[in-house]
């Protein structure tokens, strides 16, 4: 198979079951609490990049909400933009796959390892509905791809590439914030020599420094984001306890500490009460007095609690890593998400353990850093499928390399 018969094979096997969860799916697709998509219909409609009109927010990474921007300006908000947007998103992700595996497995296999990891379950129901991990999984089969490459010939055009991914990459997930370091740090172990390394983090510098700007001049604060609120509902007393009974962080009492005036509401609470009042209401929290008092509050938890803590971590693992959706929005799900979700994930899991084995140490190193740096986050913050879901081609591709191996033995 020639890689220009993989291609519209690999598009088509991850476009088409997508375009048939979309289309039954179709009138649940922006029923999301995604705070971006606020954050994009707000500038589609009075120019301002927040939750509130004339009120600039930094209560969220940016990336997804400027990706819905265009979309929404052109097509118009409906389920039909959006939904086809990420399928074609979806597909960019399948080839990149395809172009990692295609590295070290013939051709027929990089295309079943591509196969393999579209067709997740789980992921071609998430692809389509408003979700920001779309373009967390874009940015990490990109920047997969990349440090290969500059690994296996630095070259300065190349690194400076892979970091301005690595910078988008966490200005979609705040929890990517030293991926461009462990990029630098694998290549600088490969002894790929210093010009291209550095640019690896000069890249991501030009790409946030702006961002951070913007927040320093706008918003009053110079942060990759001022929701802090997030960081303390996963780590305070109620955490584990919400966790361990199958709820969301989000349950959270509502006698739960809060800030003083101006920070006492959330910007996305200010927002609901905008709307309750047909915008007659205009509140102006402090987000940067709020990312404060409850950075203070997390900090002080992990100080105080350590034990605690501990067994936090230990729960976060799991859900991290469990073959089981964990859903962040309280529902159980069907199906699809209890039985078929988990039989895929186990099977995978099994085969990427025998890949491991057999692939060449270049990529089971890059794979390994990857996952310890997700493991890392899920236990400092929390873990949840959505989460996990943006690097599971490594699975794939690990799982594939193993089927290869069973299958010639």
């Amino acid at each position: 198979m020639t890689r220009r018969r993989a291609y519209p094979l690999v598009a088509a096997v991850c476009a088409l079951p997508r375009l048939g969860v979309l289309l039954h799916e179709r009138d649940a697709i922006l029923t999301g609490v995604e705070k971006s998509a606020t954050f994009a219909q707000v500038f589609v409609e009075n120019g301002t990049f927040g939750f509130l009109p004339g009120q600039p927010s930094a209560y969220t990474q940016p990336l997804y909400g400027w990706f819905l921007i265009p979309v929404e300006w052109i097509f118009g908000r409906n389920w039909e933009s959006i939904g086809l947007a990420q399928i074609v998103v979806a597909v960019a992700v399948a080839l990149l796959v395809f172009e990692i595996a295609r590295r070290f497995l013939p051709v027929r296999w990089a295309v079943l390892a591509a196969c393999i990891a579209t067709l997740q379950p789980y992921l071609v129901w998430h692809d389509v509905h408003v979700n920001r991990e779309i373009l967390d999984q874009l940015c990490a089969a990109a920047l997969v791809l990349l440090t290969l490459v500059v690994a296996e010939r630095p070259s300065r055009w190349p690194a400076l590439l892979l970091g301005v991914v690595t910078g988008l990459s966490l200005l979609g997930n705040t929890r990517l914030v030293f991926i461009p370091i462990l990029c630098a740090a694998y290549l600088a172990v490969r002894r790929v020599p210093l010009a291209p390394v550095a640019l690896v983090l000069v890249g991501a510098a030009v790409i946030v420094t702006p961002w951070l700007v913007r927040n320093e001049v706008d918003v009053g604060c110079f942060t990759l984001t001022t929701d802090g609120r997030a960081f303390w509902k996963a780590n305070n007393p109620q955490t584990y306890g919400l966790l361990s009974s199958g709820q969301w962080i989000d349950n959270v009492r509502r006698d739960s500490p809060r800030p003083p005036e101006p920070g006492h509401l959330t910007p996305e609470e200010a927002r609901g009460r905008y709307d309750a009042t047909h915008g007659r209401v205009l509140l102006h929290p402090d987000e940067c007095l709020e990312m404060r008092f409850y950075q203070h509050l997390a900090l002080q938890y992990l100080r105080e609690h350590p034990a605690a803590k501990l067994k936090l971590a230990a729960l976060s693992e799991q859900l991290f890593w469990q073959p089981n959706v964990i859903e962040t929005g309280g529902a159980s799900g069907g199906l699809a998400k209890q039985v078929v979700e988990p039989a895929y994930m186990w099977a995978l899991y099994a085969l990427a353990a025998v890949g491991v084995f057999v692939v060449p140490r270049m990529f089971l190193w890059l794979a390994l850093a990857l996952f310890a740096y997700q493991s890392f986050w899920a236990a400092l913050f929390v873990g949840a499928t959505r989460y996990r879901i943006a690097f599971d081609f490594l699975l794939a591709i690990l799982a594939t390399a193993g089927l290869r191996r069973l299958a010639r033995r």
